[in-house]
């Protein structure tokens, strides 16, 4: 058998982003910018550079800003030109070039599964990507190519995973898992267990943002029994693929930040301000000289 490649990425953003209330009331959470680029750019960007080359883009009601930032722009991209804003221009219509961009309205934000069903018409019969914005990634490759490297190996469901420390796994979905015989890298998960009380934690494995599935995952969501608020969750799902086929968890290497939290927010805004090449150094200085 052929192996298969990753050449589609689901993004998930039709949430309320009621943690950024009241930023987010009339603006997506997605677009709000880390630096310079809007959040979801940085899910776009990792996708593309880890080989998709089609990227689903879950919506809702008020997120067509979201559409027309990856759209082009002539209006703007001609006064740029008329103005002999070259560098910019080109850097506006790189953003319209990076994939094919499809969107799909999820008409009720009815938890994580239900938002990654919306895409399964689009999706078809092959594996693929899923990226939450809300969870930045700063790595080299990135987290996404790094599992599609993974995948590559194992031809199998594979969701991203960070060791954290003490409490803090009963934020997370949590993996009882055991160690892969050859790659380090990887675990076999034995089963999923969603928030647990940190005395009952399987492991310190958490579930992240980034997930690799394969398409039998749209009949484990289509066979869910409805939870709290009609709610479909993704690791149930996931609790439900584990009969038919193995899944793993993949440490990837990198520096996560949780972009959907304020306190995670700000730690990515001066972290990525840092490196960035025009205000790093100037903003660098300038935080020398505050007393903390």
């Amino acid at each position: 058998m052929t192996p298969q490649t990753i050449r589609k990425a689901v993004i998930p953003a039709a949430g309320f982003g009621t943690r950024f209330l009241p930023a987010t009331k009339a603006t997506p959470k997605e677009m709000l910018p880390l630096v310079d680029k809007p959040l979801i750019q940085y899910g776009v960007e990792e996708a593309v550079a880890a080989g998709c080359t089609d990227i689903i883009i879950v919506t809702g009601r008020g997120k067509t800003t979201m559409e027309d930032h990856f759209d082009r722009s002539p209006e703007l991209e001609a006064a740029l030109g008329a103005r002999g804003k070259t560098e910019l221009l080109q850097l506006v219509q790189s953003i319209a070039s990076l994939a094919r961009i499809s969107y799909v309205r999820q008409p009720d934000a009815l938890g994580l599964g239900h938002a990654v069903l919306m895409a399964k018409e689009l999706v078809g019969q092959e594996p693929f990507a899923v990226i939450l914005p809300d969870d930045i990634v700063d790595a080299q490759p990135g987290c996404l190519a790094q599992m599609v490297a993974a995948f590559a190996e194992t031809q199998a469901t594979i969701l991203g995973t960070e060791w954290v420390e003490g409490d803090a796994i009963s934020l997370y979905g949590c993996l009882d898992c055991t160690p892969h015989p050859t790659n380090p890298r990887l675990v076999a998960v034995n089963n999923l267990v969603e928030k647990p009380r940190p005395q009952e934690a399987p492991s310190q494995n958490a579930i992240i943002g980034r997930y690799i599935l394969t398409p039998r995952i749209f009949a484990m969501i289509e066979q869910l029994t409805p939870g709290t608020g009609g709610e479909l969750q993704l690791t149930d799902a996931l609790r439900a693929l584990l009969k038919y086929e193995q899944i793993y968890g993949f440490h990837y290497q990198g520096q996560r930040y949780d972009a959907g939290d304020k306190l995670g927010f700000l730690k990515a805004t001066v972290d990525f301000a840092l490196q960035h090449d025009a205000v790093g150094p100037a903003f660098r200085n300038w935080l020398r000289t505050q007393k903390f």
